[in-house]
């Protein structure tokens, strides 16, 4: 008979323990209900101490409502970008102020609720993969965030899934950002996940007018050292840049991925299965050279459905390629954070078949 699940409550003493400690100090500490349920939750986490516990909160906040809650809950757990190693009375201020309330009135109100919502969804995680006994979930949650439980190898493994617009994306260290060859961006007022990252990544006035365009200068810069101005790089190069104003909302880095080639005398591109797959192991393994070279490492990345948008790839086809290199990087035992966003039913549909099996569906297009 499975074991009886805990108690929502029974997690409280220890994320108030989490909360006064800060993530960067949990080594050591006795956090056995966490524990517990990030064995069976985090199984992407680094074997580092604290490393799966982290993974684990990071998965219940991102499951609360957008703003407020999920914001203050960030905060007060050492989530948020940057705070990771603040004062537990700096970060409590800080979650006040998102309520507009004092901090005494935050400690002894909301401070309680965030803590109890967070708990709810730690006990709804760890109830998911003991639903069908024996079995690998397909996908659990709903809205805009779901995980997709999957086995790479012989191990577990939890991918999150966003079903939204890409420049909506929170705390996701680095994004993979599909281009054509030339690293040409299209223009920001566009659509496609290229143009979306460049908007969302400029930092504006105080009249919403663009005062820097730091995407589209970086990767300038980075096609002029490297020679390439002006001329194709080779299907599946990966250039990294700074993520600009998205810093603020936790993304790190756009790995810009060359996978479409322009087609002479045509707006349209040629995508090819194998320049995705390419394109998504080399950004693996830029992530591992740069994961140490920030604090904290980098450790997560997400993917869109590379070539499913101008270059009208189907979305299983374009998953099945960028899968391939993804699980070959977690079947030898990385342990990066993966995502995938998506904007539609379909494509999300698709990447929760991936625990059955991808079958390419070629007339699944994206919208966007």
């Amino acid at each position: 008979m499975a074991s009886p699940l805990p108690d929502p409550a029974s997690f409280i003493p220890e994320l108030k323990e989490v909360r006064r400690a800060g993530l960067v100090r949990l080594r050591g500490r006795a956090l056995p209900a966490l524990e517990s349920a990030a064995d069976t939750v985090a199984a992407t986490a680094a074997r580092t101490p604290g490393a799966a516990v982290e993974t684990l909160l990071r998965l219940a906040v991102s499951r609360l409502d957008a703003g407020t809650l999920r914001t203050a809950a960030e905060y007060t757990l050492g989530l948020a970008q940057g705070t990771r190693d603040w004062p537990a009375s700096s970060r409590r201020a800080r979650a006040a102020s998102v309520y507009g309330v004092s901090v005494e009135r935050f400690r002894k109100d909301h401070e309680v609720m965030v803590l109890e919502q967070v708990a709810e969804h730690i006990l709804r995680l760890a109830a998911e993969p003991a639903a069908v006994p024996g079995a690998v979930a397909v996908a659990e949650g709903g809205g805009t965030h779901r995980t997709v439980r999957v086995r790479a190898a012989d191990r577990p493994v939890t991918l999150t899934l966003h079903v939204h617009p890409v420049d909506l994306l929170h705390g996701v260290d680095v994004v993979v950002s599909p281009s054509n060859v030339y690293f040409a961006l299209p223009e920001p007022y566009k659509s496609s996940v290229a143009a979306s990252l460049r908007r969302a990544a400029a930092r504006r006035g105080v009249t919403g007018d663009v005062l820097d365009d730091p995407v589209h200068d970086e990767l300038r810069a980075w096609a002029a050292g490297h020679g390439v101005s002006g001329r194709a790089v080779l299907p599946g190069t990966v250039a990294a840049t700074d993520a600009g104003a998205l810093a603020e909302r936790g993304v790190r880095r756009i790995y810009h991925a060359a996978v479409a080639v322009p087609r002479a005398g045509t707006n349209d591109y040629d995508v090819l299965p194998s320049d995705v797959t390419r394109a998504a192991s080399r950004a693996l393994a830029v992530l591992a050279e740069e994961h140490g070279r920030f604090a904290p490492p980098l450790r997560s990345v997400c993917f869109p459905l590379l070539g499913s948008g101008r270059g009208g790839m189907a979305y299983d086809v374009s998953l099945a390629a960028v899968w391939a290199a993804v699980e070959a990087e977690l079947a030898r035992g990385a342990r990066w954070d993966v995502h995938f966003v998506v904007r539609t039913p379909e494509a999300a549909a698709a990447v929760e078949r991936i625990p059955a099996g991808i079958r390419p569906a070629h007339d699944r297009r994206a919208t966007g």
